[in-house]
């Protein structure tokens, strides 16, 4: 797209994150009360319609109060409210908002809401990707991870049977707002999703903020509104540096996914939905510090305060025994193997990662000491 992309006005309590990309450029608002503030979607492109993409679980909490403020923006305000979870990230699902915009007679000027956690926002910036080969979207994730991670970045995807979001576009959203008021209503187990997408940023780029987190964690899955905010703000703040330096993934963006590799591999081992993606990261990210230590790259002291973190957060530090055999196959279908060989995102020393090579025996031994 051509527009360029406002800088948003802001709430007096709001913080916010700038994510610099020329002219695609944004702003990430953080803050209380930002879905219902009519100066958070200020600076917006007006259009005679727009469309929220929501799910079956936040839709009757949230949808009514972003449509009321969204009424101001455009003439006609639609809504589709999608079934809830990883397991409908798919094609079929997809196509239900294909055909919102199409029986809404929706133009290429529609603007479209993501509101909801990180399958929403997926979708959501997918559909916008390729409707009418791109129309303008807003993310407004009501969840920790999709908050910290999944809304920020452009990444966009649906998931395939043999791999998870093998299908989709980098396309940048207008603008991302984090109201921390969506949180109130989050499950734990999904608050906990989330701290694994928040810990992730301290060994691969800020061990400060992981001492923080250590320090803080109590407070996070207490829900404080003030060591959110800073959780959020920081995550956010390293993402948007690495997504600058690196918008499509041809290097430095690898290291966002710490852990994810073998996360991946247990989402699709044990079916989409089993555990929650930040689950599977959480356990990941103990597979992928062993690894470290195992090539000589970082003392065990590490891979157990990481561990040690994970476990605290209420995530799992056991992988699901699918087989070192199942779990090599599915990790060859990630997105940063070459030529068949497994690529992992590994801790060089704290607060620094690199993407690797691991000899498949150096694996296997990781699998045999967390998984089962």
């Amino acid at each position: 797209m051509s527009e360029t992309h406002p800088a948003a006005a802001t709430s007096p309590s709001s913080q916010r994150v700038r994510i610099e990309l020329a002219e695609r450029s944004y702003q990430i608002l953080i803050g209380d009360g930002l879905v219902e503030a009519a100066s958070t979607w200020a600076a917006l492109p007006g259009s005679a319609s727009a469309l929220i993409v929501t799910n079956t679980t936040v839709g009757p909490l949230y949808g009514q109060r972003l449509r009321s403020s969204l009424m101001k923006r455009h003439g006609r305000v639609h809504v589709v409210e999608l079934p809830d979870g990883e397991a409908h990230k798919d094609f079929q699902t997809l196509n239900l908002i294909f055909d919102a915009l199409l029986t809404k007679g929706c133009d290429r000027k529609t603007v479209l809401y993501a509101l909801g956690g990180g399958v929403v926002g997926d979708m959501t910036g997918f559909a916008a990707a390729s409707y009418m080969r791109g129309v303008p979207f807003v993310q407004v994730p009501t969840t920790l991870l999709a908050q910290v991670d999944s809304s920020v970045g452009g990444k966009t995807a649906i998931n395939h049977p043999l791999g998870k979001n093998m299908i989709g576009a980098f396309y940048q959203p207008l603008l991302v707002v984090c109201d921390l008021d969506t949180l109130a209503t989050l499950p734990g187990r999904e608050l906990s999703a989330g701290l694994a997408e928040v810990i992730k940023y301290g060994p691969i780029a800020d061990m400060s903020f992981f001492d923080w987190l250590e320090r803080n964690l109590d407070a996070l899955l207490a829900r404080d509104r003030e060591s959110l905010a800073h959780a959020i703000k920081r995550s956010c703040e390293i993402k948007a540096a690495v997504v600058g330096a690196d918008e499509r993934e041809t290097g430095l963006r690898a290291i966002l996914n710490f852990g994810h590799t073998f996360g991946h591999a247990i989402e699709a081992g044990l079916g989409y939905g089993e555990w929650l993606h930040g689950e599977a990261v959480g356990c990941g990210m103990v597979m992928a510090a062993d690894l470290s230590v195992r090539l000589g790259l970082v003392e065990p002291a590490l891979a157990e305060r990481i561990t040690g973190l994970v476990r605290r957060a209420g995530l799992p530090t056991t992988g699901p025994a699918l087989g070192a055999d199942r779990y090599l196959e599915l990790m060859r279908l990630d997105k940063k193997s070459e030529a068949g060989d497994i690529r992992f995102v590994v801790i060089e020393k704290p607060g620094q990662a690199a993407l690797r090579a691991a000899p498949d025996g150096l694996v296997r031994e990781v699998l045999e000491a967390h998984t089962g």
